[in-house]
């Protein structure tokens, strides 16, 4: 059978690694990479021939994958292989087809357990924080948000790695909160509007147009997809009270997770409804207050108490559920999980809405006015803008 041999597509990304191909063997499916320094990687026949970026397995315009592995032959075996004078492995499938693999490519994608830990080491890390980090919360300047993409990128990985941010000198204009959000992506509308104005208001479809205070809350945890950032944009601020409150949501999950596990557990499983109606609408969506990635990591909190519906379990359940809830809207009231701060006009808070909780003192609108507007934007699009900023800034990441 004939070698097909097509031109390789490459990736947007640049893979590269100080590490050489010494030697290849094969031991049943896998092909056994022997690196330089040691280190042995296997790559599983399907693993390889799955991710092929030949111009026939892939398509050159966009980059997108046409190959699908249900039409690799299920008898499908590693013919030969080489290494090439770059340092590329070179693959000649047992059906003739032939596939090429950089080393840094392969490096970056293996599989063995002490490649996997140096990736998961190396992805940028999000820290926990509470009151201490009042003073080392990092604050970036609007004009130089708009006008340097180094500064944008910075900005954008602090909220990546803290959930916290704050934008000082926006113009006090009405939707100047629009201008930095658009250096990023668009908007995630809802039925609140592109923007909203956060301010009491004589007939309120929610608490937040209130003067109430507000405990410890992310935005609406009632949608399936709770919105990802927050932006909060001060306007005019002459009212008595109203500071505003953040709390590490992340933190109190893994001060749960150390010292009252069990709560931990129960927080974690256990479904929690949310429900957001009024005449227009009806929104309403369950899942439990912390959820976690498949590895364990906290990566996301869903709660505001005032939009809370009836518990949905087992009789048996409740009283575990009860003692987790209290316990985590006791340790969302300890001030040592607060950062408090009163916002002056041309602030502008930035956060993720689906770790940092935020809360809002009761203010006096007898005593002047406070106007703050908000959006969101979908954790996705921050994540997307940094990384191709990463791109274009010369950055690996």
């Amino acid at each position: 059978m004939s070698t097909i041999e097509l031109d390789t597509v490459e990736d947007w990304r640049v893979f590269a690694t100080d590490q050489t191909v010494e030697r290849v063997t094969q031991a049943g499916e896998d092909t056994i990479v022997t690196w330089s320094d040691g280190r042995e990687s296997a790559y599983h026949r399907y693993f390889l021939r799955d991710n092929c970026t030949c111009s026939h397995c892939y398509l050159p315009l966009t980059r997108e994958q046409l190959f699908e592995i249900t039409d690799a032959p299920a008898d499908l075996a590693v013919r030969s292989t080489s290494v090439a004078t770059d340092g590329a492995l070179n693959v000649v499938w047992s059906d003739g087809h032939a596939s090429r693999y950089a080393a840094g490519w392969l490096r970056s994608h293996a599989s063995d357990a002490t490649s996997r830990a140096e990736r998961h080491a190396a992805r940028p890390q999000s820290f926990i924080w509470g009151r201490e980090y009042a003073d080392a919360l990092q604050s970036f300047d609007y004009a130089e948000i708009m006008a340097d993409d180094r500064v944008l990128w910075t900005w954008l990985g602090a909220m990546r790695s803290s959930g916290l941010t704050q934008v000082k000198n926006v113009p006090t204009d009405n939707h100047s909160l629009l201008a930095p959000i658009a250096r990023i992506s668009h908007l995630r509308e809802t039925n609140f509007g592109r923007v909203f104005d956060v301010k009491s208001k004589p007939v309120a479809d929610s608490a937040a147009y209130t003067s109430v205070l507000l405990p410890a809350h992310t935005d609406l945890p009632t949608r399936e997809l709770q919105p990802g950032l927050q932006f909060l944009h001060c306007l005019v601020n002459d009212a008595v009270g109203g500071e505003s409150i953040f709390v590490d949501g992340f933190a109190i999950g893994e001060a749960m997770r150390a010292q009252y596990p069990a709560e931990f557990a129960t927080i974690t499983t256990a479904p929690m409804a949310f429900w957001n109606r009024d005449d227009r609408t009806d929104y309403r969506w369950s899942a439990p207050l912390i959820a976690l990635t498949a590895e364990g990591d906290l990566s996301e909190v869903r709660f505001a108490n005032f939009l809370r519906g009836p518990i949905d379990a087992p009789a048996q359940q409740m009283g575990e559920i009860y003692t987790a809830l209290r316990l985590f809207q006791a340790m969302c009231r300890d001030p040592k999980y607060f950062i408090e701060r009163r916002l002056a006009p041309g602030d502008m808070w930035a956060f993720d809405n689906r770790r940092v909780l935020h809360a809002r003192r009761a203010f006096d609108p007898q005593t002047g006015e406070r106007h703050l507007q908000g959006a969101y934007v979908d954790r996705d699009e921050i994540n997307s803008r940094w990384r191709v900023l990463a791109r274009e800034l010369g950055e690996t990441v």
